[in-house]
């Protein structure tokens, strides 16, 4: 996801639900599902999603269309497993951006 590598404190859900290549309707129903992810509400209810939201999303979004997953699946999963998912996304993530840097310079030899 690319929304981590720039510098802005918040995110609309218009950003988020580009960078996670779903509809902006998905994120809202994770948000409803998912205690966890809480975005801030602006003067209008517009969402703005923290990094913190971002990593509670994009765990979400790993488990669910990554992993197949379904929801009632990665509720139970977060609540029973939580650091040992954290820990193996943690991992997973670290290792995909190695091969997309490997794959980068390959391209470039």
């Amino acid at each position: 996801m690319k929304l981590s590598e720039q510098h802005k404190l918040y995110y609309t859900i218009g950003e988020v639900a580009k960078a996670f290549n779903v509809n902006t309707s998905l994120i809202r129903f994770w948000e409803k599902e998912f205690d966890d992810i809480k975005p801030k509400k602006n003067a209008k209810g517009n969402r703005r999603f923290s990094h913190e939201d971002l990593k509670k999303l994009e765990l979400v979004y790993h488990l669910v269309k990554e992993r197949g997953f379904t929801l009632e699946g990665a509720k139970t999963h977060l609540k029973e497993q939580r650091q040992q998912t954290l820990s193996k996304f943690e991992m997973i993530s670290k290792l995909k951006g190695i091969k997309e840097e490997l794959t980068e310079i390959k391209n470039n030899l």
